[in-house]
């Protein structure tokens, strides 16, 4: 059965740092491409950073440039958000999602599977 599964959601300080994990069950994760999103309460879900299905290609929103780093483990199957630096504008549910076609990207509309989300608070 296909399924990912987000883990590492918490409640942080300002300046604080968290590791979000993103694992797949069912399929080869580095075979796609793998983007994080996140949601705050009444705001549209907004692409984070994504990493292509082959190669070394990621990109990163440029207001988590510099903070934010998406990994791949092949052997684990799962991509990691290491997140540093984190801001109170960081708070929201982070979710991972899968691009079939390999293509990434930071829009939603590019994405056929998403997790269920983790919660990711951080208070000033």
């Amino acid at each position: 059965q296909l399924r990912l599964a987000e883990s590492g959601g918490g409640s942080v300080q300002s300046g604080g740092s968290l590791t979000l994990s993103c694992i797949g069950s069912g399929f080869p994760l580095d075979h796609c491409a793998v983007g994080w999103f996140r949601q705050a309460p009444g705001k549209e879900r907004e692409g984070v950073s994504y990493i292509g299905g082959s190669g070394p290609r990621t990109y990163n929103r440029d207001s988590v440039k510099g903070r934010f780093t998406i990994v791949r483990d092949t052997a684990k199957n799962t991509v990691f958000l290491q997140m540093s630096g984190l801001k109170p504008e960081d708070t929201a549910v982070y979710y991972c999602a899968v691009d079939h076609k390999g293509n990434g990207g930071l829009r939603a509309q590019e994405y056929d599977f998403w997790g269920q989300g983790t919660q990711v608070t951080v208070t000033a």
